[in-house]
């Protein structure tokens, strides 16, 4: 009797048509976070509208959904799954609702709320639309990633997001006893109290942070590093400055870089790019009494701690027993 071959039954994100997918994923996360702004409502006690200036004009609507669609695209486009879009949410969502809860009055559990709600917002539309990567997946093949023992490895994950945390915090610490208490007052109208600046202890910061590290670790290192070389790693390899012309040698000195290293490059530049407009439009549109130049100062210290987290864990990833 001839043996039957056994056959994987197609998923449901296979059965809705390509074209349907980004659209049904910007419908599905603008009603769900709709419906759970509502409902955080009843925690949130109108904390936000005690500082938030009144978005009434369509086009004012009309932009915050577009960026919305935006971020939205960013990640479709950007071929992120579900962890990264989530952890991306809360690192460019936490800097505006920081400033909030810091100088402003707003309760924890407010922020908290909010975060989650926009956390979720992205982290459910994409689970039911796009498979979980394999960097993502504790139980991947090993040949599915690089450095498969690395990133599962507990420890690491520790020390990353400790690490994150800390090069947040640090310049977070360091703008709130120079520059930045000043600052606020000049471009911040109606900011109610900035004691918190000169009151903060950098342990505190970390801990408070760590959130934040866990998302960078995740957005950041763990795809880098489990990133496996491709066509572009064996051009490379392959390159012959004797024999190159001008244009392939520029491209070499610039592109040149290990899949890795690529990798880090490109989300780094993505989080920095969407954490520094996210903030900015968050606080010059939504905070009432805020100037645009203080929003950007604001935006630009989270775009630095941004940079600095992806410099960093470049240079974590560039040791021995870390291949690229």
């Amino acid at each position: 009797m001839p043996r039957m071959r056994q056959t994987t039954p197609p998923s449901i994100i296979s059965k809705i048509p390509t074209l349907l997918r980004f659209p049904l994923l910007v419908l599905f996360s603008l009603t769900l976070s709709s419906a759970l702004y509502t409902v955080a409502s009843q925690f949130t006690a109108g904390d936000l509208s005690s500082v938030s200036r009144s978005i009434d004009d369509w086009w004012q609507v009309a932009g915050l959904i577009g960026w919305k669609t935006a971020e939205l695209a960013v990640g479709w486009w950007g071929e992120y799954d579900k962890v990264d879009l989530a952890s991306l949410t809360v690192l460019s969502h936490a800097p505006h609702l920081y400033l909030l809860t810091t100088f402003y009055g707003i309760r924890p559990t407010t922020m908290i709320s909010c975060l989650t709600v926009d956390a979720l917002s992205a982290y459910i539309p994409f689970s039911l639309l796009r498979e979980v990567s394999a960097t993502h997946q504790t139980g991947a093949p090993k040949g599915a990633v690089s450095n498969r023992s690395v990133i599962n490895d507990l420890s690491v994950r520790i020390y990353t997001s400790i690490l994150a945390a800390g090069i947040y915090s640090l310049v977070i610490y360091s703008s709130f006893g120079s520059w930045l208490p000043v600052y606020l007052i000049i471009h911040f109208d109606g900011i109610r109290d900035i004691s918190a600046a000169h009151s903060a202890v950098l342990p505190f910061l970390i801990f408070s942070f760590f959130p934040l590290g866990v998302a960078a670790r995740a957005f950041l290192f763990t795809p880098a590093t489990g990133a496996k070389p491709d066509l572009h790693d064996r051009k490379v390899a392959s390159f012959n400055p004797e024999t190159a012309t001008l244009w392939e040698t520029i491209l070499y000195n610039l592109w040149g870089h290990s899949t890795r290293t690529r990798t880090l490059i490109k989300r780094t530049a993505t989080l920095v790019s969407v954490t520094a407009f996210h903030t900015w439009l968050q606080t010059y549109v939504a905070i009432e009494g805020t100037e645009s130049y203080g929003a950007a100062g604001w935006s630009g210290i989270w775009a630095v701690a941004a940079t600095a987290t992806g410099v960093a864990f470049w240079w974590v990833g560039d040791v021995e027993g870390v291949s690229c």
